[in-house]
């Protein structure tokens, strides 16, 4: 049976009738990744939208890691503009600000996601894996509030991973 660790975001937390509508309109074909997938598959817009650099490195990642026994698994990956708008306006509402949200979502206009240039992988043996070999790909942990999201550095495979920052609102990219 695949992977199913339960995703802790703002996408995850009960939703009213009219979020449901909008999220419904906003599937699979716009990001979203109801289920965990394999890295392998190219047939879910979330995987196979991602930067060709980044997902090359995953999948070679995920190879050496399924030597070791363990599989990875894409909880989330490129998304739609809108896609990313929605779960915006669902950590607003959870978070109660879009201070508080911004530590956990982005704008469409910055989310590294938007760009195909991020992944959010499971399940926690997959990010401990990642987190003690993914400098060899150039995969790095970047925000230390999101052990799940990795973004591909090709710099870390020679120096290992810069440091994280705290959260995204420590991130200069998000304040453009």
């Amino acid at each position: 049976m695949p992977y199913r660790e339960p995703v802790r975001t703002a996408a995850r937390r009960p939703r009213s009738t009219a979020s449901s509508t909008v999220r419904s309109a906003l599937g699979k074909a716009h990001g979203a990744v109801p289920d965990p997938v394999p890295v392998f598959d190219d047939g879910t817009p979330a995987v196979a939208n991602l930067d060709p650099d980044l997902l090359a490195a995953l999948r070679e990642a995920a190879a050496d890691a399924a030597d070791d026994g363990v599989e990875i698994f894409v909880n989330g990956g490129w998304r739609s503009p809108e896609y990313q708008e929605q779960l915006l306006r669902e950590a607003i509402s959870k978070y109660g600000s879009a201070a508080e949200a911004a530590r956990w979502v982005a704008t469409p206009g910055t989310s590294a996601h938007v760009a195909g240039e991020a992944v959010d992988i499971g399940p926690s043996a997959a990010r401990a894996w990642l987190s003690e070999h993914g400098a060899g790909y150039g995969l790095c942990q970047i925000y230390r509030n999101e052990p799940w999201h990795y973004e591909l550095r090709p710099e870390a495979v020679e120096h290992g991973c810069p440091p994280m920052y705290a959260d995204p609102t420590h991130d200069p990219r998000m304040r453009r």
